[in-house]
């Protein structure tokens, strides 16, 4: 499985995330421009994955962002699994957008 820090995500230009948690932990704090899409509407929300670039998957630890990119690149997207999700990327400082 192919996987990023949140150290090196932070310095893509404008990286396509998908946070795959629930949306009331979205709301409380998200990676600026994540789309919000939970494992179970992945299937049925394909069309909205963009192909021949990565796709970055991050949720509170690593545990379902990991699934969900064994999910999406079993279809054939370049999924790419974040690395300790979105409490990494808060402990290195980073900023989180409340909705």
């Amino acid at each position: 499985m192919t996987q990023i820090t949140v150290d090196r995500l932070a310095t893509l230009p404008a990286p396509f995330v998908v946070d795959v948690r629930s949306a009331d932990r979205f709301a409380e704090g998200h990676l600026p421009g994540a789309l919000n899409l939970h494992p179970s509407q992945l299937a049925d929300r394909l069309d909205e994955m963009p192909h021949g670039v990565a796709v970055y998957l991050v949720c509170q630890g690593g545990m379902r962002s990991a699934r969900a990119a064994l999910v999406l690149r079993s279809r054939g997207i370049d999924a790419v699994d974040v690395v300790g999700g979105t409490t990494a990327w808060a402990a290195a400082g980073l900023p989180l957008v409340q909705s």
